[in-house]
């Protein structure tokens, strides 16, 4: 790669300091981004991003442009602001949209109009139809849009996705998910946006496990059923904090997903999440099963350091830390990080290989698409169908939906036996 780009992130919330921006520093560092922005509603966000000490012991002398400037109040907001940078930004640079479900479809489109490259959070959008309008867009401008499907990039998922495909399994038959977030999740910033009408568990950390089986197996979900528990937030605000689904995919297998906010503040990991997949072959069964918040690391500390203050904890190495390197101060690694660097290093090899070329651009979307390792418009739309016939489930108090596909994929209830 012989050119480097510049990145705006549209966002400064959690997923923001977790993962993106020490990501993004990290590419900078090693000579793939240029500059980089942070758009947030107002300062307070962004004021936290600049004083967040493990960041800036992490990336030494390195910083972000912040949007709006530090020294304006924080009480006012800017929802339009990251409008006027995206019109400042040279054609085809990256802009990563980190923002609540239900706002993605706008930012994405007004990212894509003003001729940028996207890498979106999951997912993508609540619709298909969402979702084919902004691959169509993309596609027609030659801009990359990925979706942030980490869990594509463990190296156990790609490892299982290989045997798979090699028959070691077998045929994907029953499954059983769990992804439970913290509880101290009730108290953040989620209180204002994840409510009842927005979104709900299964929707914002389920989708992983339903995108991973089908990343494994190749298998699409034909129906969903999802249930939610409510209850209300510290402000009041109603929203869904359990949810159960269960999907049935084309070939009769089926997944139970548990999802929540709700994983005990004390508890030793920082969340709960695993899968088990079981298959069948000839005479004989086999199994896929992940572990994923706890990987054989635990640590007990002197003082309470883990995601909530507890003294011991489950560690996840695998999906993102900070370590020691060879070089100044610490570097992020991870699937994580892996997942940010692929989307954004796409951007460049694109850029890089094709340039102002629309036709060879779009040679490179497709073999992307085809390769299916990075989640796009074009090789997780299931994921859309699958999210849209949730809320519809779940807001219809568990009522089971159907997905069709063919020629226009759609969802519909399924009518009574």
């Amino acid at each position: 790669m012989n050119q480097r780009i510049d990145v705006t992130i549209i966002g400064g919330g959690m997923i923001t300091g977790d993962l993106i921006l020490p990501s993004i520093l990290q590419l900078q560092r090693a000579g793939t981004v240029k500059t980089i922005k942070i758009c947030a509603l107002n300062t307070p966000p962004l004021k936290a991003l600049k004083e967040n000490r493990e960041i800036l012991e992490a990336f030494p002398g390195q910083q972000f442009i912040p949007y709006p400037s530090l020294e304006k109040p924080e009480d006012q907001f800017f929802p339009d602001l990251y409008k006027d940078v995206l019109a400042e930004m040279e054609p085809r640079q990256a802009v990563v949209v980190a923002l609540p479900d239900q706002l993605h479809y706008t930012a994405v489109k007004n990212v894509l109009n003003a001729n940028q490259h996207v890498l979106c959070v999951k997912p993508l959008v609540l619709t298909y139809e969402q979702a084919e309008e902004i691959k169509d867009i993309a596609y027609s401008k030659g801009l990359f849009v990925g979706v942030e499907y980490h869990k594509r990039f463990d190296r156990r998922s790609l490892l299982a996705r290989r045997q798979y495909a090699l028959g070691h399994f077998g045929e994907f038959q029953m499954g059983e998910a769990k992804m439970i977030e913290p509880y101290f999740y009730r108290s953040s910033n989620f209180q204002n946006w994840f409510t009842c009408e927005n979104t709900d568990p299964f929707v914002y950390v389920g989708c992983h496990y339903v995108d991973l089986v089908y990343f494994i197996t190749g298998l699409r979900p034909v129906e969903i059923s999802v249930s939610g528990i409510k209850g209300t937030f510290p402000n009041e605000k109603e929203g869904y904090m359990w949810a159960n689904g269960r999907v049935r995919y084309e070939n009769g297998g089926m997944l139970s997903v548990i999802s929540g906010l709700g994983y005990p503040d004390d508890g030793a990991g920082s969340n709960e999440q695993c899968l088990t997949m079981f298959c069948e072959g000839d005479g004989k069964s086999g199994m896929i099963k992940h572990n994923d918040q706890f990987r054989g690391v635990s640590h007990s500390y002197l003082n309470g350091i883990g995601c909530a203050g507890s003294n011991f904890n489950f560690i996840n190495p695998d999906f993102y830390r900070l370590v020691p390197w060879e070089g100044e101060g610490s570097k992020p690694v991870g699937y994580g990080y892996d997942s940010v660097a692929a989307s954004i290093e796409t951007m460049v090899r694109i850029e890089t290989e094709a340039g102002n070329e629309l036709s060879r651009r779009q040679e490179i979307i497709k073999v992307i698409d085809e390769k299916g390792i990075i989640a796009t418009p074009g090789n997780s739309y299931i994921n859309e169908l699958v999210v849209e016939a949730a809320r519809c489930s779940i807001l219809g108090n568990g009522k089971m939906v159907k997905i069709i596909y063919g020629e226009n994929p759609h969802i519909e209830h399924r009518e009574e036996e």
